[in-house]
């Protein structure tokens, strides 16, 4: 049995135990007959599982929604982390960058380099490593001209 058929028996046993109880009250107030009376609880409850289902079905929708979000936010973090990981690494192959003293932070394949440089040169050339890295959309260098001691 589908649920569609499940509800509608459902609905039609509802109704006809309103219907029953009505007839038992005897309710001498309502002009219509009691199958008027009968028919008006049946399209009620009708009306009412129709209002249901379609509640269950935005549920379901802003349901797939949150998680197609949640798995995009998750994707973007792992290609940030990817990113990180790659300008490091291009870091580490320059003898006078030290992977150490150079902070690598990406957000959204906008990556920031905070930390020391030994001059203006190595400044530039880890602008242009990060800048090599695929997936980088932007390079942020904030890194101090700080020679070695």
């Amino acid at each position: 049995m589908t649920i569609r058929k499940q509800r509608t028996t459902v609905a039609t046993m509802i109704a006809l135990s309103a219907a029953a109880m009505l007839a038992a009250c005897d309710n001498t107030e309502d002009p219509r007959t009691a199958g008027q009376q009968l028919d008006s609880a049946v399209a009620k409850v009708e009306q009412k599982t129709e209002q249901a289902a379609a509640d269950v079905k935005a549920a379901g929708q802003d349901a797939k929604q949150a998680m197609s979000q949640a798995a995009d936010a998750v994707a973007d973090a792992a290609k940030d982390a990817s990113i990180t990981a790659a300008v490091n690494a291009e870091i580490a192959k320059d003898a006078d960058l030290s992977v150490l003293g150079i902070n690598v932070d990406t957000n959204a394949g906008r990556v920031a380099l905070y930390g020391k440089a030994p001059s203006e040169s190595a400044r530039e050339r880890a602008t242009a490593l990060a800048a090599g890295v695929d997936g980088v959309t932007s390079v942020d260098n904030q890194l101090v001209v700080a020679p070695k001691s």
